[in-house]
This record gives structure tokens, sequence and C-alpha cells, in this order.
């Protein structure tokens, strides 16, 4: 193999995704990724309404009942990544890394810095300005917060969990249900409402695998 070739990145655009499903087939490639059977991969799909609490998780910044949110629909789940509460819904495009990052990348926060770049450089490619926050993880417009990132690395250095970006959710799930994040007093934006046009998951899909592909120095493949 040449040696300036770059390292695979495998994509699989799965559609719509219930969480639980989602869990168990980041676990089956946690597993075969650290036992070298499979190269970096990279799961790309939207889930039903659910609310997913991560390991700093708040329960005050759950505003609904577990029941009061059966009743709308929504499911709850411990997610087992970092960060606090979050909402996952239709429109809103998740990705979820399973990559190794040793031997060169083993720094976690250079790993949430890197996903935030992905964000930023994916809705550049739409004409939206983006940026960080200092001291907060995620990236933001004057209107609100557009990305949220929430990981888990586990033995080996292995990922999984990952990001999620608002292209035409339905905020109101965010604003009635939950802290987004554990943020106060902080909106939660949509590209679509950025753009004052509607924007669809499967647009964005290839401006964020060029970005994915320059950050991480990646030959992406989808299969």
């Amino acid at each position: 193999m040449p040696e300036d070739r770059l390292p695979a990145l495998e994509v699989r655009k799965l559609g719509r995704v219930p969480y639980e499903k989602a869990l168990d087939l980041q676990a089956e490639l946690v597993s075969r990724r650290r036992n070298r059977e499979i190269p970096d991969q990279l799961l790309l799909l939207e889930h039903p309404h659910v609310i997913t609490r991560g390991t700093s998780s708040l329960e005050s910044n759950l505003l609904l009942s577990e029941e009061e949110l059966a009743s709308r629909g929504i499911q709850l789940f411990e997610a087992g990544r970092g960060g606090d509460v979050t909402y996952h819904g239709p429109g809103q495009l998740v990705g979820y890394p399973v990559l190794s990052l040793a031997p060169d990348r083993k720094d976690l926060h250079r790993y949430l810095r890197d996903l935030e770049e992905v964000l930023i450089l994916t809705l550049q490619a739409f004409g939206i300005q983006a940026a960080r926050e200092e001291g907060l993880t995620g990236v933001w417009v004057p209107e609100g917060k557009l990305g949220a990132i929430g990981v888990r690395v586990s033995s080996g250095w292995i990922t999984s969990h990952g990001f999620s970006l608002n292209v035409d959710t339905d905020l109101e799930f965010f604003s009635t249900t939950i802290v987004p994040c554990g943020i106060q007093g902080r909106p939660v934006a949509s590209m679509t409402g950025v753009l004052g046009r509607p924007i669809r998951v499967g647009e964005v899909f290839d401006p964020l695998l060029i970005a994915f592909e320059s950050v991480f120095s990646r030959s992406v493949c989808v299969v």
C-alpha cells in the first residue's frame, strides 16, 4: 500500500434508526474496530423522537416525567456518553464516528475540537458562519446552538456516540422537554431557521463528508 494513502473511513447512511438499535450497532462496531476487523466507521442517521441523558446530566434539566414524554411519543435513554441531556428527532442529522484515535490522536479535547471543526466547515458550505463558544462544547450561531457533541472513548481509544446537527428539526421538542445540554437561557437553532428556507438532511451528507475527510485525514467510502 502506498505510504501516502489515507486510512479508510467507511460511511453508513442508515436513514431513521431507533436509538436502542443504534446503541447496539455502535457496541458491535466498537468491538470489531478494537479487534482490527474493520476500518474506522461513521454512521449517519436520524432518530425517532428520543431524549438521551449523558453522564453529567442533572435531573432538573429534564422538564417532563418519563410518563409525560411517553404520552408525546418520546423515548428516554441513559446514553453512556459524556455531556448532559439532549433531544434527537426527525430533521436532525446524527453522526456516530467509531474511530481508533491511536496512536497519534489520543487526546479527548482535540477530538471534541475536531468534531466541532467538522460541523463548522459543513455549515460554511451553506453560507452559515458558526463558531465555538468558550468553555462550552458544540457549535453556535447568533440564533442559538446548531450542533451538539457528546462522545465516549473506550479502551483502545475507540470512539462512539458523536454529534448532532439541527438541519430541519422541530425546535419545540427542545424547548418544551429539556434544558438543552444543561445550558440555561441559550436557545437552539436549525439550519432551516437560520437560512429561511427548507434544508433536508440528505443535502448535508456530502459537505459533511468532505469536512470529515479533511479534518480527520481519512479516505471516505460510502458502503
